[in-house]
């Protein structure tokens, strides 16, 4: 095949995939009844969208998922179980600062929101490097903050990116957002995220 014929097989193509992996994530987080599948659904998810961007994409994509969703079942709970009492701290504690009168208070609410943002810039990387690492698991909470921190243009790139794409499809073609949305914007964090990776490999053997 070539010309227009080749370039709309491979545009249905990766609409397939991208369909097949995001209710593949959908099943998988309602199989560990949401809230303990969802962290290993979307390590399996990052795992499977990680061989397309390494050019794999011909690798048969149920084994792979199932393999890292069984894998990971346990440390993706524990590491996004520490993500979400960090988060929740962080927003109780602004809620708290706000609802204060005194000025002290208020101020200390930015430093609540810039560590906020700081959490935001770690969940960008970690599944990124939750499937590309073996690492311990603090490190899995370092090492997408020490990315971000040392790729500020990428890191706003890519956060830009997500949300942009989100709020145009939110506003023009919502329903595609449960189609699919799971798996493109792992495409787009991991695509990201491979540009940096190169200067980490040695530090991870």
């Amino acid at each position: 095949m070539t010309g227009f014929i080749a370039g709309y097989y491979n545009f249905c193509l990766w609409i397939t995939r991208f369909l097949y992996v995001h209710f593949l994530w959908v099943g998988f987080t309602i199989l560990g009844l949401g809230v303990l599948g969802i962290m290993p659904a979307t390590a399996a998810m990052f795992a499977v969208v990680r061989k397309w961007v390494q050019g794999n994409g011909d690798r048969p994509i149920f084994p792979l998922f199932r393999k890292t969703y069984k894998q990971e079942f346990l440390r993706s709970n524990i590491l996004g179980g520490i993500l979400f009492f960090i988060g929740y701290g962080l927003f109780i504690q602004y809620q708290i600062l706000r609802s204060q009168e005194e000025a002290v208070y208020y101020v200390a609410s930015f430093a609540i929101l810039a560590l906020a943002v700081l959490f935001i810039v770690i969940l960008l990387y970690f599944f990124p490097v939750f499937s590309h690492f073996k690492l311990s698991n603090i490190q899995y909470l370092l090492w997408p903050f020490m990315i971000g921190f040392l790729h500020p243009v990428l890191t706003i790139v890519l956060f830009m990116a997500v949300a942009g794409i989100y709020y145009l499809v939110f506003i023009s073609m919502p329903g595609l957002l449960f189609l699919m949305g799971g798996s493109v914007a792992a495409f787009i964090l991991t695509w990201g995220g491979q540009l940096t990776f190169a200067r980490f490999e040695r530090r991870a053997e």
